[in-house]
């Protein structure tokens, strides 16, 4: 082995220089270089990846479109809903309707005009399939005038205040009806519990003067509201009125009939245009207060 100023020295793990390669020492750098550039370019895209999804997630939670304006919330259906742009209405409070009974039973209440013209308005009584040409009508304040025996006291105690009449004929029998008008239900509840019932009859339109004058004819009475009506039949040939027969008892009993519906219908009238009036008058408030 020789030795000489500046030889190389050969050792086990490879060879050494004291000159340094500068060849390797640049590329080595260059590599390092290339290294951290990459590093920030993917710290870069990962960071933009991020800041993506939190706009996105910030999208779907708040519902506003990426240009900040806001947009209405998807439905079930996919389809998003309208704003409620319908206008509101203040509710009309409306009161029940009026009760009719409380027309024909209060003198306050119980305005309209009576008159035969308005209680008995038809020309013809229709009950069921049975059906009368009306003869005559009348009207008196002085209820005894149209009232016979033991009726005339009766109407004068418990204060009668007008009685109006009808009568109705077919096939040989008739019948007149007679309404009386007292200040409660209470005078006119107690007229018909003392069943005095000799209204006085009311000829006319063929009808003979002496129709249940001087023969049986069969008579009724009853009430309702603050009216007690009367009904009086028989055959117009001056023929007794017997238990047995038909056409005198049917006429009478349609007579009722149609007294009671004839009542009840003035009270229907009344309180349906006071209800009218109750409508408007809420309707009047509820414009003021909108």
């Amino acid at each position: 082995m020789s030795f000489g100023q500046g030889g190389p020295f050969d050792g086990p793990g490879g060879s050494f220089s004291s000159t340094p390669d500068w060849d390797a020492l640049a590329e080595e750098s260059e590599a390092q270089s290339r290294r951290k550039r990459w590093m920030w370019i993917g710290g870069g895209a990962l960071a933009t990846v991020a800041v993506a999804g939190i706009v996105a997630a910030a999208v779907m939670a708040g519902g506003d479109s990426p240009g900040g304006n806001p947009t209405a919330a998807p439905t079930s259906s996919g389809q998003a809903t309208a704003p409620d742009d319908k206008p509101s209405f203040p509710d009309v409070s409306v009161p029940p309707p009026p009760n009719p009974q409380d027309y024909i039973s209060d003198p306050k209440k119980d305005t309209a005009p009576l008159t035969p013209a308005t209680l008995f308005p038809q020309k013809t009584m229709v009950i069921g399939e049975h059906s009368y040409p009306r003869t005559s009508t009348a009207s008196t304040k002085d209820c005894t005038a149209a009232a016979q025996g033991a009726l005339v006291s009766s109407l004068s105690h418990n204060g009668c205040k007008q009685l109006l009449r009808a009568t109705y004929a077919k096939g040989g029998v008739a019948v007149t009806i007679g309404i009386a008008v007292f200040d409660s239900p209470a005078k006119a509840t107690k007229v018909m519990n003392e069943a005095r019932t000799n209204l006085m009859p009311l000829p006319g339109g063929g009808v003979p003067s002496d129709f249940c004058q001087g023969h049986k004819c069969r008579m009724a009475t009853n009430a309702t509201g603050r009216y007690a009506y009367f009904t009086i039949a028989g055959y117009l040939n001056g023929k007794d009125v017997v238990t047995s027969e038909t056409k005198a008892r049917q006429i009478a009993r349609d007579g009722g009939s149609y007294a009671f519906t004839q009542i009840t219908q003035r009270g229907k009238d009344q309180a349906a245009k006071a209800a009218e009036r109750q409508l408007k008058e809420a309707q009047k408030k509820a414009g003021r207060s909108s």
